[in-house]
Protein backbone atom coordinates (compact mmCIF):
# COMPACT_ATOMS: atom_id res chain seq x y z
CA UNK A 1 0.00 0.00 0.00
CA UNK A 2 3.03 2.27 0.31
CA UNK A 3 2.64 3.30 -3.33
CA UNK A 4 -0.94 4.47 -2.78
CA UNK A 5 -1.64 8.10 -1.92
CA UNK A 6 -4.60 9.24 0.13
CA UNK A 7 -5.58 12.89 0.09
CA UNK A 8 -7.18 14.30 3.23
CA UNK A 9 -8.97 17.63 3.01
CA UNK A 10 -8.10 19.40 6.24
CA UNK A 11 -5.52 18.66 8.93
CA UNK A 12 -7.22 19.81 12.12
CA UNK A 13 -7.20 17.71 15.29
CA UNK A 14 -9.96 15.31 14.18
CA UNK A 15 -8.49 14.91 10.69
CA UNK A 16 -5.08 14.31 12.27
CA UNK A 17 -6.49 11.22 14.00
CA UNK A 18 -7.53 9.87 10.60
CA UNK A 19 -4.22 10.81 9.01
CA UNK A 20 -2.34 8.88 11.68
CA UNK A 21 -4.37 5.70 11.13
CA UNK A 22 -3.95 5.88 7.35
CA UNK A 23 -0.23 6.65 7.58
CA UNK A 24 0.40 3.85 10.06
CA UNK A 25 -1.43 1.44 7.75
CA UNK A 26 1.14 2.15 5.04
CA UNK A 27 -0.56 4.76 2.88
CA UNK A 28 1.20 7.91 1.79
CA UNK A 29 -0.85 10.88 2.94
CA UNK A 30 -1.12 14.39 1.55
CA UNK A 31 -3.32 16.84 3.44
CA UNK A 32 -4.82 19.85 1.69
CA UNK A 33 -5.23 22.96 3.81
CA UNK A 34 -6.19 26.62 3.57
CA UNK A 35 -3.74 29.49 3.85
CA UNK A 36 -5.02 30.26 7.38
CA UNK A 37 -6.18 27.10 9.17
CA UNK A 38 -8.52 27.85 12.08
CA UNK A 39 -8.05 24.67 14.14
CA UNK A 40 -7.97 25.55 17.84
CA UNK A 41 -6.61 22.28 19.28
CA UNK A 42 -3.41 23.16 17.53
CA UNK A 43 -0.98 21.11 19.62
CA UNK A 44 -2.71 17.97 18.32
CA UNK A 45 -3.30 19.21 14.76
CA UNK A 46 -0.94 18.83 11.80
CA UNK A 47 -2.47 21.95 10.26
CA UNK A 48 -0.02 24.12 12.20
CA UNK A 49 2.63 23.04 9.67
CA UNK A 50 1.09 25.72 7.45
CA UNK A 51 2.34 28.37 9.90
CA UNK A 52 5.56 26.77 11.13
CA UNK A 53 6.79 24.80 8.11
CA UNK A 54 6.50 21.50 9.92
CA UNK A 55 4.51 19.97 12.77
CA UNK A 56 5.01 16.85 14.85
CA UNK A 57 2.07 15.14 16.59
CA UNK A 58 2.97 11.90 18.35
CA UNK A 59 4.79 9.82 15.71
CA UNK A 60 3.63 11.94 12.77
CA UNK A 61 5.68 14.63 11.09
CA UNK A 62 3.93 16.91 8.61
CA UNK A 63 5.83 19.18 6.26
CA UNK A 64 4.46 22.18 4.40
CA UNK A 65 5.15 21.74 0.69
CA UNK A 66 5.11 24.49 -1.91
CA UNK A 67 4.12 22.25 -4.82
CA UNK A 68 3.19 18.68 -5.71
CA UNK A 69 6.79 17.72 -6.50
CA UNK A 70 7.80 18.68 -2.96
CA UNK A 71 4.79 16.78 -1.62
CA UNK A 72 5.97 13.59 -3.34
CA UNK A 73 9.45 14.09 -1.85
CA UNK A 74 7.99 14.55 1.64
CA UNK A 75 5.83 11.44 1.34
CA UNK A 76 8.75 9.43 -0.06
CA UNK A 77 10.71 10.45 3.06
CA UNK A 78 7.96 9.06 5.27
CA UNK A 79 6.36 12.36 6.22
CA UNK A 80 2.84 13.66 5.76
CA UNK A 81 2.75 16.33 3.05
CA UNK A 82 0.74 19.51 3.59
CA UNK A 83 -0.27 21.52 0.53
CA UNK A 84 -2.10 24.85 0.51
CA UNK A 85 -4.85 23.77 -1.84
CA UNK A 86 -8.39 24.30 -0.52
CA UNK A 87 -9.86 23.79 -4.00
CA UNK A 88 -8.16 20.43 -4.63
CA UNK A 89 -6.39 21.63 -7.76
CA UNK A 90 -3.52 19.19 -7.11
CA UNK A 91 -5.65 16.03 -7.46
CA UNK A 92 -4.82 15.35 -11.15
CA UNK A 93 -1.11 15.23 -10.26
CA UNK A 94 -1.46 13.40 -6.94
CA UNK A 95 -3.82 10.76 -8.39
CA UNK A 96 -5.01 9.58 -4.95
CA UNK A 97 -6.56 6.16 -4.53
CA UNK A 98 -8.86 7.66 -1.92
CA UNK A 99 -9.95 11.09 -0.71
CA UNK A 100 -11.12 11.88 2.81
CA UNK A 101 -12.99 15.09 3.57
CA UNK A 102 -11.89 15.90 7.12
CA UNK A 103 -12.72 19.60 7.11
CA UNK A 104 -15.66 19.15 9.51
CA UNK A 105 -17.37 22.27 8.23
CA UNK A 106 -20.80 20.68 8.83
CA UNK A 107 -21.40 21.22 5.11
CA UNK A 108 -19.86 20.08 1.85
CA UNK A 109 -17.21 22.52 0.63
CA UNK A 110 -16.83 20.96 -2.79
CA UNK A 111 -16.03 17.28 -2.28
CA UNK A 112 -17.43 15.11 -5.08
CA UNK A 113 -17.63 11.36 -5.39
CA UNK A 114 -15.63 11.32 -8.63
CA UNK A 115 -12.56 12.99 -7.08
CA UNK A 116 -10.96 9.61 -6.29
CA UNK A 117 -11.74 5.89 -6.65
CA UNK A 118 -12.91 5.95 -3.00
CA UNK A 119 -14.30 8.97 -1.19
CA UNK A 120 -15.02 9.30 2.54
CA UNK A 121 -16.38 12.22 4.56
CA UNK A 122 -16.28 12.88 8.29
CA UNK A 123 -19.47 14.11 9.92
CA UNK A 124 -22.63 15.86 8.73
CA UNK A 125 -23.16 17.84 5.54
CA UNK A 126 -22.82 14.94 3.09
CA UNK A 127 -25.04 12.22 1.62
CA UNK A 128 -23.44 8.78 1.39
CA UNK A 129 -23.92 7.32 -2.06
CA UNK A 130 -24.23 10.77 -3.63
CA UNK A 131 -21.52 13.14 -2.39
CA UNK A 132 -19.17 10.41 -1.14
CA UNK A 133 -19.05 6.64 -0.85
CA UNK A 134 -18.97 6.48 2.95
CA UNK A 135 -19.53 8.84 5.88
CA UNK A 136 -17.93 8.38 9.30
CA UNK A 137 -20.10 9.46 12.23
CA UNK A 138 -18.47 12.18 14.36
CA UNK A 139 -21.16 12.77 16.99
CA UNK A 140 -20.09 11.68 20.47
CA UNK A 141 -22.04 8.73 21.81
CA UNK A 142 -22.94 5.20 20.81
CA UNK A 143 -22.53 5.74 17.05
CA UNK A 144 -19.19 7.59 17.10
CA UNK A 145 -16.98 6.17 14.33
CA UNK A 146 -19.82 4.19 12.69
CA UNK A 147 -19.78 3.86 8.89
CA UNK A 148 -22.76 5.18 6.95
CA UNK A 149 -23.30 3.87 3.42
CA UNK A 150 -26.69 5.45 2.76
CA UNK A 151 -27.99 8.78 3.98
CA UNK A 152 -26.29 11.25 6.29
CA UNK A 153 -24.55 11.54 9.63
CA UNK A 154 -26.41 12.82 12.67
CA UNK A 155 -27.22 16.50 11.96
CA UNK A 156 -25.16 19.16 13.70
CA UNK A 157 -27.01 20.26 16.84
CA UNK A 158 -24.92 23.38 17.37
CA UNK A 159 -24.26 22.20 20.94
CA UNK A 160 -20.86 20.64 21.78
CA UNK A 161 -20.85 17.15 23.24
CA UNK A 162 -21.14 16.77 27.01
CA UNK A 163 -17.73 16.43 28.69
CA UNK A 164 -17.35 16.35 32.48
CA UNK A 165 -20.82 17.82 32.85
CA UNK A 166 -20.24 20.76 30.50
CA UNK A 167 -21.35 21.22 26.90
CA UNK A 168 -21.81 24.71 25.43
CA UNK A 169 -19.92 26.26 28.36
CA UNK A 170 -16.64 24.60 27.42
CA UNK A 171 -16.42 26.22 23.99
CA UNK A 172 -15.52 29.91 23.73
CA UNK A 173 -16.86 32.01 20.87
CA UNK A 174 -15.64 35.45 19.96
CA UNK A 175 -17.81 38.20 21.49
CA UNK A 176 -16.87 40.58 18.65
CA UNK A 177 -15.31 40.70 15.21
CA UNK A 178 -11.59 41.38 15.00
CA UNK A 179 -8.13 39.95 15.61
CA UNK A 180 -7.75 37.49 18.49
CA UNK A 181 -4.86 38.29 20.87
CA UNK A 182 -4.48 35.45 23.38
CA UNK A 183 -3.55 36.31 26.97
CA UNK A 184 -3.40 32.68 28.09
CA UNK A 185 -2.17 29.65 26.21
CA UNK A 186 -2.94 26.00 25.54
CA UNK A 187 -2.20 23.89 28.65
CA UNK A 188 -2.86 26.83 31.00
CA UNK A 189 -5.39 26.29 33.80
CA UNK A 190 -7.89 29.15 34.10
CA UNK A 191 -10.61 30.11 36.53
CA UNK A 192 -14.13 31.04 35.48
CA UNK A 193 -14.19 34.73 34.62
CA UNK A 194 -10.44 34.93 34.01
CA UNK A 195 -9.19 36.88 30.99
CA UNK A 196 -8.21 34.47 28.20
CA UNK A 197 -7.83 36.81 25.24
CA UNK A 198 -8.90 40.13 23.81
CA UNK A 199 -10.44 40.91 20.45
CA UNK A 200 -8.92 43.90 18.68
CA UNK A 201 -11.51 45.38 16.28
CA UNK A 202 -10.27 46.05 12.78
CA UNK A 203 -11.54 49.65 13.00
CA UNK A 204 -9.13 50.35 15.83
CA UNK A 205 -11.80 50.56 18.50
CA UNK A 206 -11.48 49.45 22.10
CA UNK A 207 -10.44 45.83 22.69
CA UNK A 208 -13.14 43.40 23.81
CA UNK A 209 -12.22 40.94 26.58
CA UNK A 210 -12.75 37.19 26.24
CA UNK A 211 -13.39 35.56 29.61
CA UNK A 212 -13.19 31.91 30.65
CA UNK A 213 -16.66 30.43 31.12
CA UNK A 214 -15.58 27.59 33.44
CA UNK A 215 -12.55 26.49 35.43
CA UNK A 216 -10.39 24.12 33.49
CA UNK A 217 -7.52 23.46 31.11
CA UNK A 218 -7.25 25.41 27.88
CA UNK A 219 -7.12 22.63 25.30
CA UNK A 220 -7.53 24.86 22.27
CA UNK A 221 -6.78 28.43 21.27
CA UNK A 222 -6.92 29.97 17.80
CA UNK A 223 -3.61 31.39 16.46
CA UNK A 224 -2.53 34.85 17.55
CA UNK A 225 -3.83 37.68 15.34
CA UNK A 226 -6.34 35.39 13.60
CA UNK A 227 -9.17 37.62 12.35
CA UNK A 228 -12.62 36.23 13.17
CA UNK A 229 -16.25 37.32 12.82
CA UNK A 230 -18.41 37.68 15.91
CA UNK A 231 -19.49 34.30 17.24
CA UNK A 232 -16.54 32.36 15.75
CA UNK A 233 -15.16 29.47 17.82
CA UNK A 234 -11.80 30.57 19.23
CA UNK A 235 -11.02 28.43 22.30
CA UNK A 236 -11.89 25.25 24.19
CA UNK A 237 -11.75 24.59 27.94
CA UNK A 238 -11.79 21.13 29.52
CA UNK A 239 -12.99 20.95 33.13
CA UNK A 240 -10.92 17.81 33.70
CA UNK A 241 -7.67 19.25 35.04
CA UNK A 242 -5.72 16.08 34.29
CA UNK A 243 -6.28 16.79 30.59
CA UNK A 244 -3.34 19.18 30.74
CA UNK A 245 -1.18 16.13 30.05
CA UNK A 246 -3.12 15.27 26.89
CA UNK A 247 -3.33 18.59 25.04
CA UNK A 248 -0.59 17.66 22.57
CA UNK A 249 -1.80 14.14 21.77
CA UNK A 250 -4.64 12.85 19.59
CA UNK A 251 -7.96 12.75 21.45
CA UNK A 252 -10.16 9.73 22.11
CA UNK A 253 -12.74 11.11 19.68
CA UNK A 254 -10.17 11.69 16.93
CA UNK A 255 -8.80 8.16 17.37
CA UNK A 256 -12.28 6.66 17.13
CA UNK A 257 -13.12 8.66 14.02
CA UNK A 258 -9.71 7.77 12.61
CA UNK A 259 -10.41 4.09 13.08
CA UNK A 260 -13.66 4.51 11.20
CA UNK A 261 -11.85 6.35 8.41
CA UNK A 262 -9.28 3.58 7.96
CA UNK A 263 -12.04 0.96 8.06
CA UNK A 264 -14.04 2.84 5.43
CA UNK A 265 -11.07 3.22 3.08
CA UNK A 266 -9.96 -0.41 3.37
CA UNK A 267 -13.50 -1.74 3.08
CA UNK A 268 -14.20 0.19 -0.11
CA UNK A 269 -10.80 -0.56 -1.66
CA UNK A 270 -11.22 -4.27 -0.98
CA UNK A 271 -14.81 -4.25 -2.20
CA UNK A 272 -13.71 -2.68 -5.48
CA UNK A 273 -10.64 -4.89 -5.88
CA UNK A 274 -8.23 -1.96 -5.72
CA UNK A 275 -5.85 -3.50 -3.20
Amino acid sequence: MQRHIIVVRGAGDIATGSIQKLWRAGFRVCALETERPSAIRRLAALSDAVYDGEKVVEDLRAVRCEDVAAAFQAMDAGDVAILIDPDCESLPELKPIALVDGILAKKNLGTQRDMAPVTVALGPGFIAGEDVDVIVETMRGHHLGRLIFEGSAIPNTGVPGLVAGFAAERVIHSPAAGAVRPRRHIKDIVEAGELMAVIEPEDGGESVPVLATIKGVIRGMIPDRFVVPKGFKIADIDARLDQVNYCDTISDKARCVGGGTLEAVLYMLNRRGLI
